[in-house]
């Protein structure tokens, strides 16, 4: 999961340095991967200024400009068909590595048909800062002579690389972060109020639920009469920066929600759509054109989302080609759903379908957050698309959360030796948003719905450690056993150890195989068997379980 410092700010209040948040990441539970900070990778680069483009004497593509640049007046040839006096360019020094071009300059000025160059103005795709590279970066005049090209490009906000635990899907998205880091210490967690934007007309689209144990929850809502072109500049800046490339509004809006929500949503072009979107399942010999480009085979297990023309989609695992929107797109219907998460883990097995969608249902998403999911997407669409909103559609309801824990404050300091006060147990649990009702020496508390992971008090203890800090958790010897350290091998397992020293002293060595093997070498062993067989291979040739040693 990435994010970037900027983005992590919209969630949390905070004075923290970078070092301090990737600290408090850590104290979290948050394990760190990698920060990129893209300042260091264009530290060379600088905004120059061009005070004159003349026509190249031998060569007609190319001009030999005169360049203000932070190392003085620099004469260099450029091939850019934008270059004029006057613009606002980024110069490159000569012996600076170029990322986009993955090669150095050289470091003594080199003749261009008979010209010398002292440098190279560059296009935000040689500074794998964008597709453009039809020309050199024309930048705003009135940035400064000499400003860090990261700056002058937005590209100064570090992109921090973390891993997920299994079990905290409200870490996939920028928002749970912000919450937990807030429950550490880290700043205050923002609240933001959603910009609700009411319909007035019925949803001209009608849900049905056919198969509630597979999607007991489906809202959405229609928009006419949209704008479907380009995301807004700081929105684009966000998906690139963690390696996700724009499309359209309509599209990064539902990836934007994803990261920052950790709430999945699909957007259908509305005029495509046949009749009411059903939620159902399967039915045999059916068959869904992907937005992947692939066809998939339909089973009777797997969730569908259909139309009367047929399936129009994988619920939670990917959205058909057939419904999809375009740059034409001009009505939109938006799909916020809840999907079982078992179901959905084994429909991407079955189909090898890897998708964020996939990625979140199958580890929990908030079933509870499907209204706002859809609210948050209607905002953003109106306000930089525009349109007309209708009244959204509700069918189904999310399972009521009915889950309690009993915890004992105690048992803090019984498991982990740490002294806590009560009111900072409390302190942290709020954070969290956990309910609380206390009852003396133990405390009954509701998890929030994005938390699947609580059960029972030792769940609630570990929490409060590691927002404590795992770091101080005290050192305590285990006692000594009486009578001394007794024997802890069986005599079969000091007989094999025995024997292995013997072995190993005459020379031997110990082969350690692969318990998979290719089926055709395991025919050559005797006879096969469907049993041995891999049902989920790690590769093609371990397809089949080894049959003999």
């Amino acid at each position: 999961m990435k994010f970037t410092l900027s983005w992590l700010n919209d969630h949390l209040a905070t004075k923290a340095t970078l070092d301090d948040i990737l600290g408090l990441m850590l104290k979290a539970g948050l394990e760190v991967e990698e920060v990129e900070d893209p300042r260091e990778k264009l530290a060379a680069f600088t905004v120059c200024k061009v005070k004159a483009a003349e026509p190249h004497p031998d060569a007609d593509k190319l001009r030999v400009c005169t360049v203000d640049t932070v190392d003085g007046e620099k004469q260099i040839v450029c091939g850019a068909p934008n270059a004029r006096a006057g613009m606002t360019a980024i110069y490159a020094p000569l012996g600076t590595f170029i990322p986009g071009l993955d090669f150095a300059l050289d470091k003594k000025p080199r003749k261009i048909r008979g010209i010398e160059s002292y440098g190279m103005m560059c296009s935000t795709k040689e500074l794998e800062a964008g597709e453009d590279h039809d020309g050199i970066a024309d930048l705003d005049e009135s940035i400064a002579l000499g400003t860090p090209a990261a700056d002058a490009l937005g590209l100064n906000d570090p992109v921090i690389d973390f891993e997920v635990t299994p079990n905290r899907p409200d870490w996939l998205g920028v928002q749970g972060i912000a919450r937990d880091l807030a429950a550490a210490g880290a700043g205050r967690f923002l609240r933001t109020e959603l910009k609700k934007v009411v319909g007035t007309k019925p949803c001209p689209v009608e849900i049905q639920l056919d198969a509630p144990e597979a999607c007991p929850v489906f809202a959405g809502a229609v928009i006419v009469g949209v704008k479907n072109g380009p995301s807004p500049d700081w929105m684009q800046q966000r998906l690139k920066a963690v390696g996700i490339q724009p499309k359209s509004l309509l599209v990064d809006v539902t990836n934007y929600i994803s990261l920052d929500r950790a709430r999945p949503l699909h957007a259908y072009d509305a005029a495509k759509l046949s009749g009411p979107v059903v939620a159902r399942l399967g039915r045999k010999g059916e068959k869904l054109a992907a937005l992947d480009g692939k066809t998939y085979d339909i089973s009777e297990e797997m969730c569908v989302i259909a139309d009367d023309s047929g399936a129009i989609g994988l619920g939670g695992v990917m959205g058909g080609e057939s419904t999809a929107v375009s740059d034409e797109t001009v009505d939109v219907f938006i799909e916020s759903a809840w999907f079982d998460p078992l179901r959905t883990a084994r429909t991407g097995r079955a189909t090898g379908i890897h998708s964020d969608a996939r990625y979140r249902f199958e580890r929990g998403v908030d079933p509870h957050s499907c209204m706002d999911g859809l609210n948050l997407a209607i905002a953003l669409i109106v306000e930089y698309g525009g349109g007309v909103v209708s009244k959204p559609n509700l069918a189904g309801e999310a399972p009521v959360n009915t889950k309690k824990v009993t915890f004992y404050p105690a048992d803090v300091e019984r498991l982990t030796g740490l002294s806590v006060k009560p009111a900072d147990m409390r302190r942290m649990l709020k954070d969290l948003e956990f309910g609380i009702e206390d009852a003396g020496d133990a405390w009954y508390l509701t998890p929030p719905t994005f938390r699947f992971d609580m059960e029972q008090s030792a769940d609630i203890v570990e929490e409060v450690a590691r927002l404590v800090g795992f770091d101080q958790l005290p050192t305590t010897s285990l006692p000594a056993p009486e009578g001394g350290v007794k024997a802890i091998t069986t005599p079969m397992q000091a007989r094999v150890r025995a024997a292995r020293r013997v072995m190993a002293s005459r020379g031997f060595l110990e082969a350690v195989s692969w318990s998979f093997m290719a089926k055709d070498d395991a025919a050559l062993f005797g006879k096969t068997s469907d049993a041995l067989v891999v049902a989920n291979p790690v590769a093609s040739d371990l397809d089949y379980m080894r049959p003999s040693v």
